[in-house]
């Protein structure tokens, strides 16, 4: 089943014409909204894009299911757009019920159609609309979150999220589905930390959050006679002295007994044979990331870096201690939030858990989830992992995942 499509944009709407609608969209409402006020020519939850270009078309024709494996409840289901993830990449297929005007997603699985299946998204497009503007607000910090300009916090996260939540209660009699309940959840823990400079770094972290977060007595600080000369970055030596750093940070570890080392001075004492970069003696050692990678700071400029030892290369990580202190927050955060839940965030939903932590850390920290040629990125196969539960299982990523 397809059709040729005089689909238009107008007013950055994708609207649809009644001709197009037929046979495949007999809910009323669902009629009225396509061809009335339509869908969202832009947005930074949902893509229409293949529906404005490519019309109306079924998963039947999507798959191209000859031998009829799919179940039937999806084959009939119309694809209309797709979920983004960072970067303006779809995760996955939104669709719509021509016949009751329900909204679902699915992951295409062309090679095993009989695997796929359905997750609820909203009960309407009306309600879907309203739910991805409400997201976009918060993100932009306008409409009916404009308030929230310049006030950041643990008060503000918790504010900002029963207000979203709110928002997506209202429309569902209560009962939203996991993929909004996560985005209220996980979406305002961006508000946390300030972005006004004033500490030289990308984030003015609150005083005491990671203290309150792992608890005082494992968060280490140091002290000027543990930096190396060549840590010459005023705010990251300040950061590390009045702020610190989580001691054991959820797949990073520090040892805050001993000075912190440069690159040069720790392998000259664990495999003086090891490979190093260039200006090794400028890299400090923060401490240990999982399957043999160090996380060092450049002492000149504060970038945070992987120095990954199997490849004997430096990979960019984060942009530097401010955003590296809030994604180790980030991660346990979440993971308090989930058992606090009954693991309710991680039981189905997890891929879309995953995108929701990479969205908000795309948000406060660019370099944590910018990925290199091959694709790959080290913050990010971790919060799939994480959220997947594999971290749980066998205690760190598969492998560590390049970002340059």
């Amino acid at each position: 089943m397809s059709t040729t499509t005089t689909t238009h944009v107008a007013d950055t709407a994708i609207v649809l014409t009644e001709a197009e609608l037929d046979p495949y969209v007999t809910h009323a409402s669902t009629r009225r909204w396509l061809t009335g006020p339509g869908l969202p020519g832009g947005s930074g939850v949902l893509t229409f894009a293949e529906l404005g270009r490519d019309g109306l078309r079924t998963v039947a024709d999507s798959t191209g299911d000859p031998e009829d494996r799919l179940v039937a409840g999806l084959r009939d289901q119309l694809v209309i757009g797709g979920l983004l993830g960072p970067g303006g990449l779809e995760t996955e297929s939104v669709l719509l019920d021509g016949i009751t005007g329900e909204i679902s997603t699915t992951h295409f699985l062309h090679d095993r159609p009989d695997l796929m299946d359905r997750r609820p998204l909203a009960p309407s497009l009306r309600t879907l609309v309203r739910f991805a503007e409400a997201t976009d607000e918060l993100a932009g910090l306008r409409g009916q979150f404009a308030s929230y300009v310049g006030r950041y916090g643990p008060k503000a996260v918790a504010e900002a999220s029963r207000h979203l939540l709110a928002v997506f209660e209202e429309g569902t009699g209560g009962e939203p589905a996991p993929f909004w309940k996560m985005a209220a959840l996980i979406r305002p823990l961006a508000l946390v930390a300030g972005r006004a400079g004033v500490s030289g770094l990308a984030l003015d972290l609150p005083a005491r959050l990671l203290d309150e977060e792992f608890g005082r007595r494992q968060v280490a600080r140091f002290e000027d006679v543990d930096f190396p000369g060549t840590l010459t970055h005023e705010p990251t030596r300040r950061f590390l002295r009045e702020v610190g750093l989580p001691e054991d940070g959820f797949l990073f570890s520090l040892d805050p007994d001993v000075s912190l080392p440069t690159l040069a001075e720790y392998y000259a004492e664990v495999d003086p044979e090891a490979e190093l970069p260039a200006r090794a003696d400028h890299l400090i050692r923060l401490g240990h990331l999982v399957d043999d990678n160090s996380l060092v700071v450049d002492g000149e400029s504060g970038a945070v870096l992987n120095w990954s030892e199997s490849e004997a290369r430096l990979f960019p990580l984060n942009t530097d201690v401010s955003t590296l202190a809030f994604t180790l927050w980030l991660l346990h955060r979440e993971q308090a939030m989930d058992a606090e839940s009954g693991h309710a965030l991680t039981s189905d939903a997890y891929d879309q858990l995953a995108m929701t932590m990479l969205q908000v850390l795309s948000t406060v920290d660019p370099t944590g989830t910018r990925a290199g040629r091959d694709g790959r990125h080290y913050w990010t196969e971790v919060f799939q992992d994480e959220a997947s539960g594999v971290l749980e299982s066998v205690g760190g990523p598969r492998q560590p995942v390049r970002t340059a």
